[in-house]
């Protein structure tokens, strides 16, 4: 049996009338819809999608922290920090993009969704220790990927590529240690070839 995936226009329709007044914005692209909830009615709307008839999203697939501080070369005016879920129905064949802005940028903060999948858990996990943002009722929210002492979130716009820190294995003392980090930053400016005959080239 061949199943066919729902026309983008027919989920959007879906989740306007499953989410109402908790759509702070909807759009399609790509063949995706994406929806944009508030932080304060980001959990609510999830368990929605999760059951209402229509939406059905039984899967959470991917979630990801988002920095804007530099989106559109600086010109952007809005909050910092985005949580982008992608939720899959399998019962519908259907995708959607669940969008949530953290309101405030000094302590970005959402509401965890692991209670309504599980799935959720590792991929907040990550969003904490890249990004820094909270996810209130987490219950091991963790760092999941840098070191036990790292320091910051190094996928923040503002976190400098070298980091903070270096780590390094010390023969004398038999053991890892930490230090400040000894790269000196340079500007690379490639080479420019201009012999008129180069390569045999005329």
């Amino acid at each position: 049996m061949t199943t066919f995936a729902i026309h983008p226009e027919v989920t959007k329709a879906a989740v306007e009338a499953a989410l109402g007044d908790k759509v702070k914005d909807i759009d399609i692209a790509l063949n995706e819809v994406t929806v944009l909830v508030s932080a304060q009615n980001y959990h609510a709307a999830a368990e929605i999608l999760r059951t209402a008839p229509g939406c059905q999203f039984e899967q959470l697939i991917d979630l990801c922290g988002v920095d804007y501080s530099e989106y559109k070369e600086g010109a952007y005016d809005g909050p910092r920090y985005a949580v982008v879920s992608h939720l899959l129905s399998i019962s519908l064949n259907q995708r959607l993009r669940l969008k949530v802005m953290a309101s405030d940028d000094d302590m970005p903060l959402v509401a965890s969704v692991n209670d309504i999948w599980n799935s959720a858990n590792w991929f907040e996990r990550e969003a904490f220790d890249l990004f820094g943002i909270i996810f209130e009722g987490h219950d091991d929210l963790r760092r999941i990927l840098t070191d036990y002492g790292f320091i910051g979130h190094p996928f923040r716009k503002d976190f400098p590529m070298t980091g903070h820190v270096e780590m390094r294995y010390d023969a004398e003392q038999a053991r890892v240690v930490y230090q400040p980090v000894t790269i000196e930053a340079r500007e690379i400016t490639p080479r420019i070839i201009r012999e008129d005959k180069y390569g045999g080239l005329q």
